[in-house]
């Protein structure tokens, strides 16, 4: 029997592997990943025929994002359905696959109505199944859209706070076209100052301990013919002090009722150094990683995740090779602190740049509005 999962070569030129697509062969429906845990190395795609294979690949971060999440889940839903597996138990797995990024529970959901709609109006088991997939294809393409009014929000707000051009920005982990349906959150907005003339530099934090920034955000800026310079996260300090960062942009895998973002640990330290150095510090997310159930930071379910990517160096294998064990940095035992992510309070926050416009200062009334304007949005 087939693996569900085993890595085929990806056909499609370099610049145009898609992060995420669905596809029919004659075996039947499956969702393709490009597998992001061997990038830089090589551009490999996974195929998933059933809903066990996409959350090993989510748990992995084979794919991963807050946008790009909420694609997969709500394609996951999909998924099971086409294949005939129980609809209900995997958007139970899909949903709690990783427990910080909103956006993944949300596509689940927005997939699962449609498809209990459809059975409940009559349709068949087949229907439904073309229920659930067509609102995962009219998600992928509203994030495509929301990226893109991102971009020209956040270059507009840039260009406010920062007039000359010439923009120095400081990035974390990874926000281009490998967590989105579009270019992304925060590189969108990067590229768009790019394309504009207006970008000097972009600084890009390694991103300890996957390597997210140095893997992923370095390997989107060399394609996108970007300025670009890598640093060790522990340098950031050192390069704010020398004045040499004009706006920190990072994304978000869950905002809170209050405004306190989750993003990708290590955001919190350069908020405080941003802060301190009189630099703003801008949170770019669709209005999808708005959490209005979470009332607070201190609310967020922080993922915590294995030891050993601490304690071991994972090197990305060769290209043709598969994937070794990591290289170990400390001695046997060694008890590590890995939480995915931290939360940044809405105080540091200079601006959070939605599809909708920028919000500033970031306040509990302001994202209430934010979140009634976008509602009155989808139902218009």
């Amino acid at each position: 029997m087939a693996d569900p999962y085993a890595p085929v070569a990806a056909d499609a030129p370099s610049s145009q592997v898609p992060a995420l697509r669905w596809d029919e062969p004659p075996e039947g429906p499956v969702l393709v990943l490009l597998d992001q845990t061997r990038l830089p190395a090589e551009e490999v795609e996974l195929v998933c025929t059933d809903v066990p294979a996409l959350v090993g690949a989510i748990r992995t971060l084979a794919v991963r994002g807050a946008p790009l999440l909420g694609i997969a889940g709500a394609y996951g839903v999909a998924l099971a359905a086409a294949r005939g597996f129980d609809v209900e138990d995997a958007a139970q797995a899909l949903a709690h696959a990783r427990p910080t990024a909103v956006n993944l529970a949300y596509g689940v959901r927005r997939a699962l109505a449609v498809y209990r709609s459809a059975l409940a109006g009559g349709g068949d088991l087949g229907a439904a199944a073309g229920a659930a997939l067509a609102e995962a294809e009219l998600l992928h393409r509203q994030d495509a859209q929301s990226s893109a009014r991102m971009a020209s929000a956040g270059l507009a707000l840039l260009d406010e706070l920062l007039p000359g051009g010439n923009h120095r920005i400081l990035t974390h982990c990874n926000t281009g076209a490998l967590v989105s349906g579009g270019e992304g959150t925060a590189f969108a907005v990067a590229l768009a100052a790019h394309r504009a003339g207006r970008l000097q530099r972009l600084w890009v934090d390694e991103t300890r301990p996957l390597l997210q920034g140095a893997r992923l955000t370095a390997y989107e800026a060399a394609r996108s013919g970007m300025a670009y310079t890598l640093l060790t996260d522990n340098a950031a300090g050192s390069l704010f002090a020398a004045g040499e960062v004009d706006a920190v942009l990072i994304g978000a895998d869950r905002i809170a009722a209050d405004g306190s973002v989750a993003n990708k640990v290590g955001s919190y330290p350069l908020a405080v150094l941003a802060r301190y150095h009189h630099v703003p510090f801008v949170v770019v997310a669709p209005t999808t990683t708005i959490d209005p159930d979470t009332a607070e930071g201190a609310s967020i379910e922080v993922e915590q995740r294995a030891g050993q990517e601490v304690t071991e160096f994972a090197v990305p294998p060769a290209a043709g090779s598969e994937p070794g064990a990591g290289v170990p940095v400390a001695p046997l035992g060694t008890q590590a602190y890995n939480p995915a992510f931290d939360v940044t309070p809405p105080e540091l926050v200079t601006a959070l740049v939605t599809e909708d416009g920028a919000l500033s200062p970031v306040t509990g009334s302001g994202i209430a509005d934010l979140c009634a304007r976008s509602r009155q949005a989808t139902m218009g």
